[in-house]
């Protein structure tokens, strides 16, 4: 295997101590210089949450289209596209406003309205219809269409999360490509079960990037070093439990990152949920001033959209809201330790849970006045977005059992790190004597690697760290 740079963050070519920026322009040069040499047919990059992927895709896709390479750019789902679409855009609109940028889609797309005023971005069904341009962006399904054309540069973003098949659809469109994505996250989902190919080497339910490295195993594979969405307080508790291997430092230290509250706690008055309104500013005090909370409900089991601790996430957001919330950092560059300040409104807010019908539930709870401005959604569709503040319903509250869905460690990472400053769970207690109960003894498949840590162990080290910051309801 090709040396990997994770393991050299912090240290400097000279034996000094490296800054954080320091750090991920070294990695970010040797990962362009692998992937630009022509020494590989694919370079793989890892990243923790928040490192700059869609920053280094953007920065490669600049420097291909600026030397007149023509490039296709992958990514898994259609916000994504949309979101580097827009960052590509407005990029190559101040350094080269003569390149454009392809955005391929579905037929009948419209194209929102953050990207449908870019002067440099046409849309289209089709290759024909887009013309020719520099770089050409859609997802894994709409390059599956694509037949009669090729390129010699190709960027596949979020690449953990594309399945192998789909990869296999269109590897015949490019020479060489760069792969970014998280390995501690969301492995590729399907509706159907896969038990009947887990294990052979046809399996479409691996990921991309593990069928990649099988196949290549002297293909050179590098790390980012450094998260710049989450604060200090995360760094830790999200490398412990999901990147034990590797790990990461924040791009912020203690102190750097600050959460405040322009209204007092003061009597609530009277809410629905009775106990709930007394603890609610107690636990908001909490992860303003230690990045974490858990608000822990009475053990019981539960029906999965759990009444009582919908009410209290509902209860959560609202009090934020009303207590005039305001993220303070002092880490961005060249501030030179000067404070940017701004309030913490309801779009820089997200709820996260595991089910579609406990996010639909939490949205009416929040009523039409919430629910449109803060972000409620899966940890599927919260996967590569960021936030101020993240409101966490457990995957395992109140739960009689501890199925492999609701255990998967990926699942628990998204939802734990999405926060720039402060994340606060709900959960009933129990959680502990669940997984007790429910050890981790899932079914050993040949030929396929174990997944360390599993959804077990990264539980129990998260829990860890909530129990120092529980206020009990």
């Amino acid at each position: 295997m090709h040396a990997t740079t994770g393991e050299r963050t912090g240290v400097g070519l000279g034996g000094g101590v490296e800054t954080p920026g320091a750090a991920a322009r070294r990695v970010t040069d040797e990962i362009l210089a692998d992937f630009q040499s022509g020494g590989y047919r694919g370079v793989v990059v890892d990243s923790p949450p928040g490192a700059g992927k869609s920053t280094l895709v953007v920065r490669a896709a600049r420097e291909l289209a600026l030397a007149d390479e023509r490039l296709m750019i992958v990514a898994q789902t259609n916000e994504q596209v949309d979101d580097l679409v827009e960052k590509l855009g407005r990029t190559l609109l101040d350094d080269a406003p003569e390149l454009r940028i392809g955005r391929l889609g579905r037929a009948g797309y419209v194209p929102p309205e953050r990207i449908d005023g870019l002067p440099n971005v046409v849309t289209g069904d089709s290759l024909k219809a887009l013309g020719d341009p520099q770089v050409t962006v859609a997802t894994a399904a709409k390059w599956g269409y694509v037949k009669d054309a090729a390129w010699r540069f190709a960027i596949v973003d979020e690449a953990y999360q594309m399945r192998s098949d789909a990869l296999l659809a269109i590897a015949a469109r490019f020479e060489r490509a760069l792969f970014v994505g998280d390995p501690g996250q969301l492995d590729p989902f399907s509706t159907v079960e896969n038990d009947r190919w887990r294990g052979l080497t046809w399996d479409p339910m691996q990921s991309a990037v593990a069928v990649l490295l099988r196949s290549n195993p002297d293909l050179p594979v590098h790390r980012l070093p450094v998260s710049w969405r989450l604060p200090h307080s995360a760094e830790r508790v999200v490398a412990d439990a999901f990147y034990p291997f590797t790990g990461f430092r924040t791009g912020n230290g203690p102190g750097e990152r600050a959460l405040s509250f322009t209204g007092g706690a003061g009597p609530m008055g009277a809410r629905p949920g009775g106990g709930i309104a007394g603890v609610v500013d107690d636990v908001l005090d909490m992860a303003a001033a230690t990045g974490w909370g858990l608000l822990e409900l009475p053990a019981r089991s539960t029906v999965r959209t759990d009444g009582e601790a919908i009410q209290a996430v509902a209860e959560l957001a609202r009090r934020l809201l009303a207590r005039g919330p305001v993220a303070v950092s002092r880490d961005g560059p060249g501030r030179g330790g000067a404070a940017e300040e701004h309030p913490v409104t309801a779009g820089r807010i997200a709820i996260g849970t595991a089910h579609r019908d406990q996010a639909a539930a939490i949205r009416a709870a929040l009523g039409t006045g919430l629910a449109g401005g803060v972000v409620v959604d899966t940890a599927n569709r919260l996967q590569g977005r960021e936030y101020d503040v993240t409101v966490v319903l457990h995957p395992l509250s109140g739960r009689r059992d501890a199925t492999a869905f609701h255990l998967e460690a990926g699942r628990l990472c998204v939802l734990a790190s999405r926060h720039r400053q402060a994340c606060v769970v709900v959960a009933r207690a129990g959680i502990r004597d669940l997984l007790d109960a429910h050890p981790s003894g899932g079914q050993v498949h040949l030929h396929e690697p174990v997944r360390f840590p599993d959804g077990w162990a990264a539980n129990q080290s998260v829990l860890a760290c909530l129990e120092r910051h529980a206020v009990q309801a």
